[in-house]
């Protein structure tokens, strides 16, 4: 077979492109200033989405959909365990996932057509055909910015949708969650770097000890020069922006910011539960997030930083061993994301946060072959949106099941055939948000806020 390589969900000119668009050159002043001219939305449950990316795409016959009986160019080494719940088995590298199957659901038969990592991941995060199959920056706004529109009433202290990444690629246009025509005023906040640091900080959010002071002082200063702003600014403007300002520093300087970003408080046992690592630390600060009031966080488990392993879940042949990476990269997941489902029932949030663990297309059933040079051949997986493996936990939804099926070779959905928008409408049903109600595109014509799809029956 003649593989090309894969550059993975985007290239470097794209990062270029995407360092020039991102959040992380927009600071909290500025977001709160872009959202002034927001609109009204209808009261807001007390509900989050916990929001965990795969990016790359996870193998799902490596994972939660294992066809032990097929053939073995499809099958993989790996064998299937069974869990607490019968019908449900996972891979044998999971088994932590094992003990907690009532707790969460897998759906097996979710399906697109978009097999670029640009084009997979905005068709999943818009719910929408995108107009180009490759990149990664929406003609439509994601989710997450459609969220950041319809609650953007909810004033808690906090940023209320955070993007949650490695360092450099906490952007909204990194993984497709950028808002198109509803503007940057709906950009989600974004968090880069390792949360297990001990120098990790939230640029524009939390302060550093050392810049307290000087904050403090900038803030007499600014206090001091009001009368002569007010006296220069008649028309109001300046006061506006000071009313940014000083919004965007109450946030800044919010004990329940603070506390919200202070992994320090949580028990060291809880700690090492999730894992002393970028993975675990980044899930254990979503949950605090959303705990603390956010309504919607994209936790971003990509790299894995372990040996053997490739930068993210795109384990074609040609990039890298996919079952190599596997044997290193599932028992951390498996860790990460059971602690989340425990910790999620275990602090009575399974009803308020609903998680959500995905990336945007599954991989090839058939295996692929490439030659690895001096260690000889490597076994990977193709990009495949045909079928994919979802897990979705708490939102006081059914759990301990399995949603829909794939043929015997994992290759598209075989029973309840879903799509990324029949996910989404879940989700907007768990917010509270009326998945018909509309938004004005570009043009200025009224868009729904999600085109179809219906809430996922066997979950609410």
């Amino acid at each position: 077979m003649n593989l090309k390589s894969c550059n993975g969900p985007f290239s470097r000119r794209s990062l270029l492109q995407m360092g020039t668009l991102g959040v992380s050159g927009i600071c909290m002043a500025d977001l709160l200033r872009l959202r002034a001219a927001a609109g009204q939305a209808s009261h807001a449950p007390d509900t989050a989405v916990l929001f965990v990316w795969l990016a790359g795409g996870p193998p799902h016959l490596d994972m939660y959909d294992m066809k032990p009986n097929a053939p073995e160019e499809y099958r993989g080494p790996f064998q299937p365990i069974e869990t607490t719940v019968p019908g449900l088995e996972v891979c044998e590298l999971m088994p932590l996932h094992t003990k907690i199957a009532d707790k969460y659901t897998v759906i097996r038969s979710i399906a697109h057509t978009f097999n670029d990592h640009g084009g997979g991941s905005k068709r999943f995060m818009t719910g929408r055909i995108p107009a180009t199959p490759t990149e990664t920056v929406n003609d439509a706004p994601s989710v997450i910015s459609i969220v950041a529109k319809m609650r953007e009433q909810l004033d808690l202290g906090l940023p209320n949708c955070v993007i949650a990444a490695d360092g450099g690629r906490e952007s909204v246009h990194t993984y497709a969650q950028g808002p198109a025509y509803l503007g940057p005023k709906y950009n989600a906040f974004g968090v880069g770097g390792n949360p297990n640091q001990p120098n990790f900080e939230i640029k524009n959010v939390t302060l550093h000890k050392n810049v307290e002071g000087r904050l403090d002082d900038r803030m007499q200063l600014l206090q001091s020069f009001d009368h002569l702003r007010r006296q220069v600014d008649a028309s109001g403007t300046m006061g506006a922006m000071d009313s940014f300002h000083q919004k965007a520093i109450s946030i800044m300087t919010s004990p329940r910011t603070r506390e919200a970003f202070d992994l320090s408080q949580e028990p060291d046992a809880l700690r090492d539960r999730y894992g002393r690592n970028s993975w675990g630390q980044r899930a254990l600060l979503s949950r605090r997030l959303v705990e603390a009031g956010c309504s919607f966080v994209t936790c971003v488990l990509e790299n894995p930083n372990l040996p053997n392993t490739f930068y993210n879940w795109d384990t074609h042949a040609v990039n890298h061993d996919n079952f190599i990476d596997m044997r290193q990269r599932l028992p951390l997941y498996d860790q990460v994301v059971t602690a989340l489902v425990e910790d999620l029932y275990a602090r009575g949030l399974d009803k308020k946060v609903l998680l959500v663990v995905t990336g945007e297309f599954g991989r090839s059933p058939r295996i692929s072959q490439s030659s690895g040079g001096a260690k000889g051949m490597r076994y990977g997986r193709e990009h495949w949106p045909q079928a994919m493996s979802v897990l979705v936990s708490g939102g006081g939804m059914r759990h301990g099941q399995v949603i829909g099926s794939t043929n015997s070779k994992g290759e598209h959905p075989h029973e309840r055939e879903l799509t990324p928008n029949d996910l989404w409408a879940t989700v907007y049903k768990h917010l509270g948000i009326n998945q018909h109600d509309a938004i004005l595109d570009y043009t200025g014509r009224p868009q729904h806020l999600l085109p179809f799809g219906e809430p996922i029956r066997e979950l609410v």
